[in-house]
């Protein structure tokens, strides 16, 4: 390599990215930490003003990175055990619901399924279609014999009626959607 060898370092570095990285992965067990530590010696790469008597322009690379890679792990402190990782899972809250949720939830469902048998039978039918069938409103109007506007309207109906009635005015979904899904 010429007396400055760093040009030709960097271009290095560039064209054999992916032979390197591969190579790094292997020695260091991990891709994620070969594409750190090659991205932190290009950085030390970038840094220096020179860099004489490099025979070898991949094994000085990866030493390097290696180095880097070792120093950041370092930096990092020592890794948790298995013991200790079991600790904090043996701390993390059930993401279920317990059994009052679970409870509440069910009068939920059970108060919305008596607000939908309490409906007009086309408006209850055109909620089902579109809401538990997913079928596009322009499909409801067809299957009912029915126009679009009138799907729209009785979907804001249902909408309106239950919402009210759940003491959810605030969160009924917007009857107007896609026409075609």
């Amino acid at each position: 390599m010429p007396e400055n060898a760093l040009p030709a370092l960097r271009d290095f570095l560039v064209a054999r990215y992916d032979e390197l990285k591969q190579r790094l992965a292997r020695r260091l067990g991990n891709a994620e930490r070969a594409g750190d530590a090659l991205q932190d010696t290009w950085l030390r790469l970038e840094s220096r003003d020179d860099i004489d008597g490099v025979n070898d322009p991949a094994a000085y690379l990866l030493r390097v990175a290696v180095n880097l890679a070792y120093d950041q792990v370092a930096k990092q402190g020592r890794l948790a055990t298995s013991d200790e990782i079991e600790a904090l899972l043996d701390e993390t809250p059930d993401p279920a619901p317990g059994p009052a949720q679970i409870a509440q939830d069910r009068a939920e469902l059970a108060a919305l399924r008596a607000l939908i048998e309490r409906l007009p039978p086309r408006r209850r039918q055109v909620l089902v279609m579109v809401r538990w069938q997913h079928l596009p409103q322009r499909e409801v109007a067809a299957r009912l014999g029915i126009s679009l506007r009138t799907v729209e309207k009785e979907l804001k109906e249902a909408h309106d009626h239950i919402a009210a009635r759940m003491g959810r005015a605030d969160r009924a979904p917007d009857a107007k959607e896609p026409h075609e899904k």
